[in-house]
């Protein structure tokens, strides 16, 4: 390796004529030009976003978009042509500078067929057809095309003109003009998710409505019956639900002790689905039911009359209703009962000390015009619980993906009353385990509904000795 320092080349001599002072001072014109011309860009750039951030008018900002591309790019003419949520030309939207030489132009496309159609957004040989419209009724116009963006959909198209063509488009006037439509497709769909939020929060306002007028007509409380004691609680999945359960007095005119004495229907019901549609029919369903229960027949006619009468509402809406109805005298402590399909009301014996069903033949509510419906009875003895409930609770999904089901139900239930609880504790229980079983943070699929009717047990007084036996 050699260590002589590397030859430097002689560097030949710059052969340069000082500029003269005109040609400094355009230079320095030039230069205060493009300085002008990008401060002006900045703040018409500036002055659409401040638009986007703080606007309450659509229609309004769309208005400003042609007219700052065609300034951006300093020319004359520019056209939006903005696209609805569903792919449909927007023709009450379209804009464009100069106004009137673009009159034909936006008659020509409002009424250009394919954009009437769903989807004409995402069809390239469509927005090709489009693109040959505009350039056809500007023929001699220099033009540059871009899509209007947002989150991946296309919302439009923005067009940026010369009528004379004699502009020559630099990038940066493309960059320019692309801004500008993401600019544009922002503010489109900020819009929609502006309506989208409108709708939702009337939507949230009816519920709320619907789910007021439900927790009305369902029992704000549990009656006073002599002889057993009730506790009942629905959960819907949604604010308004299509559970339904009720007490009605038989003979509605008694009041004070006779009315306690008198005999009572205990209904739980379910229509088939959930949200609003099912809470209406729900409400339907408790008018027919309660006008029914004034004319004093046993459950199965009971049934078969409801049938007959919802027969046609519900053939139009497409839904059943599964119903568990009984009746329940004090006096005799008999409870008879009929059953539309509805989940079977679990009863526990006290004496044997173990859970049976409840359960009588019969189709659902509007299924068929002339179904007929069984009769069951039983005597309640003290101590005995019966468990009225919806498929929401045996159907509820866990942690784990299994359902909470019949069988997790009856265990819970043996539990709680072999616990010795009334029927408040009984139902705090079973809604403790619902909720331990699908998850504290986890909201049920379906309305829950559950009915505790217990029969407290005899108080036995201890015996006396009698003053002779002393």
């Amino acid at each position: 390796m050699s260590s002589k320092p590397p030859r430097r080349h002689p560097t030949p001599a710059v052969r340069g004529v000082n500029p003269t002072p005109q040609a400094m001072a355009s230079l320095r014109q030039l230069f205060d030009s493009l300085s002008r011309e990008q401060k002006r860009n900045q703040d018409l750039l500036v002055s659409l976003a401040f638009a986007l951030r703080g606007f309450t008018n659509l229609n309004r900002f769309l208005e400003l978009v042609p007219v700052v591309a065609a300034r951006l790019v300093n020319v004359e003419g520019a056209v939006l042509v903005p696209f609805q949520a569903d792919g449909r030309l927007w023709r009450d939207q379209l804009q464009a500078v100069p106004v009137e030489p673009c009159q034909e132009l936006l008659r020509r496309l409002s009424g250009f067929t394919p954009g009437q159609a769903a989807g004409f957004g995402t069809e390239d040989s469509q927005l090709l057809a489009m693109d040959r419209l505009v350039q056809r009724q500007l023929p001699k116009a220099g033009m540059f095309a871009t899509s209007v963006v947002a989150r991946g959909r296309p919302r439009g198209r923005l067009y940026v003109f010369d009528p004379d063509g004699d502009l020559v488009w630099t990038d940066v006037h493309r960059r320019h003009a692309q801004l500008v439509a993401d600019l544009a497709g922002v503010a489109i769909e900020n819009d929609q998710m502006l309506q989208e939020a409108r709708r939702h929060e009337r939507v949230d306002r009816q519920l709320s409505i619907g789910a007021e007028i439900q927790a009305q007509l369902l029992p704000d409380r549990c009656p006073v019956i002599e002889g057993v004691d009730l506790a009942a609680r629905c959960r819907p999945a949604f604010q308004v639900g299509g559970d339904y359960y009720d007490f009605i007095p038989t003979r509605p005119e008694l009041i004070g002790r006779r009315r306690e004495r008198g005999r009572w229907a205990l209904v739980m019901g379910d229509v088939m689905g959930k949200g609003v549609p099912a809470g209406l029919l729900m409400t339907m369903l408790r008018g027919m039911l309660r006008a029914e229960v004034l004319s004093g027949l046993p459950p199965h006619r009971i049934l078969h009359d409801l049938n007959q009468l919802a027969q046609e509402d519900l053939a139009q809406s497409h839904r059943f209703v599964t119903l568990f109805y009984s009746d329940f005298d004090p006096r005799t402590r008999q409870l008879r009962y009929a059953n539309a399909a509805h989940n079977p009301p679990l009863l526990w014996r006290a004496e044997r000390r173990s859970i049976s069903r409840l359960d009588a033949a019969g189709l659902l509510i509007g299924l068929q015009p002339e179904a007929d419906y069984g009769l069951g009875e039983v005597r309640l003895e003290p101590g005995d619980v019966l468990l009225y409930y919806t498929d929401g609770v045996t159907e509820a999904p866990g942690i784990t993906g299994d359902r909470f089901d019949e069988a997790r139900l009856i265990r819970a239930l043996e539990s709680a009353c072999r616990s010795g609880e009334g029927s408040q504790g009984i139902l705090d229980t079973l809604f403790e385990r619902l909720d331990r079983f699908v998850g504290a943070d986890r909201q049920l699929e379906d309305d829950a509904s559950m009915v505790v009717l217990k029969v407290p047990e005899a108080v036995t007084l201890p015996s006396v000795r009698s003053h002779s036996q002393l």
